[in-house]
């Protein structure tokens, strides 16, 4: 160092570095992390990367209205004959994802305010859509450093961490689920956990029901290490059924 120069300022410490020594946290996000890319090597993404990212938006928006308690058949929802809101709110949100990955880490609040009219704009006044409550202001706040930030945290648990402040916070205090597991999934492709976004996490949810995803939540809103340590299991399990469900797509379209 030359004379007179200033020493260099130490790295802030990592502010979620911790969670990943939580009881069986670790081991949860490296099998999470193998399961999506197992999926994202297989090789009909070569040529239907596409295709494969679509069917999953819509298995996705179901999944993620069925944990809202609005459970249609694929089926159905496919024909194009349900009208619900919930339902159309989630389906609004998963196919606008793609648009907003780039502008999530830069700037959060403008996604997650876009995320809101979204899911809502069918259930609550045009003057409420995208404005959170004032009370979550600190907490949203806290929660949008996180997102900008660099850490050394794996994809899916940031993504975890995004899902649950937001389902437990409630910051708009309607259709926050829906937005909720939009936000983790635009984290989870601007991280590089899913970048073609051919995994189902939503499925993944719904699959280990939703009587545990709310168990889960609760845990995790309870702030008890125990508890969000079993909140971030969970995710990471969900997201190993989603990479199951990616390659089950995968699979339909290889056959044809």
């Amino acid at each position: 160092m030359r004379p007179g120069a200033s020493a260099p300022r130490p790295a802030a410490p990592d502010p979620l570095a911790p969670l990943l020594g939580l009881p069986g946290v670790a081991e949860a996000a490296e099998s999470a992390r193998a399961s999506v890319d197992r999926l994202l090597g297989h090789k009909v993404l070569r040529r239907e990367s596409a295709g494969v990212s679509s069917e999953s938006a819509l298995r996705g928006a179901r999944a993620s209205a069925a944990l809202e308690g609005v459970d249609v058949p694929l089926a159905e929802l496919r024909a194009g004959d349900v009208h619900d809101p919930v339902l159309q709110g989630s389906l609004r949100v998963s196919v606008g994802l793609g648009a907003m990955v780039d502008t999530w880490d830069r700037a959060p609040g403008q996604v997650l305010a876009r995320l809101h009219v979204l899911a809502a704009a069918d259930l609550a006044p045009a003057a409420d859509l995208g404005r959170p409550a004032p009370d979550v202001g600190p907490r949203l706040g806290a929660l949008f450093s996180v997102i900008t930030a660099t850490t050394t945290l794996p994809a899916v648990l940031i993504a975890a961490v995004v899902h649950g402040e937001l389902a437990a916070m409630a910051p708009f205090r309607l259709a926050d689920g829906v937005v909720a597991r939009g936000a983790a999934r635009i984290t989870g492709i601007a991280r590089g956990l899913d970048p073609k976004a051919v995994s189902v996490p939503e499925v993944g949810f719904a699959e280990l029901g939703v009587d545990g995803y709310r168990a889960a939540l609760a845990g995790y809103r309870s702030g008890d290490p125990d508890g969000v340590a079993a909140w971030l299991v969970h995710c990471c399990r969900a997201t190993e059924h989603g990479a199951l469900e990616g390659l089950a797509v995968c699979e339909s379209l290889q056959r044809g």
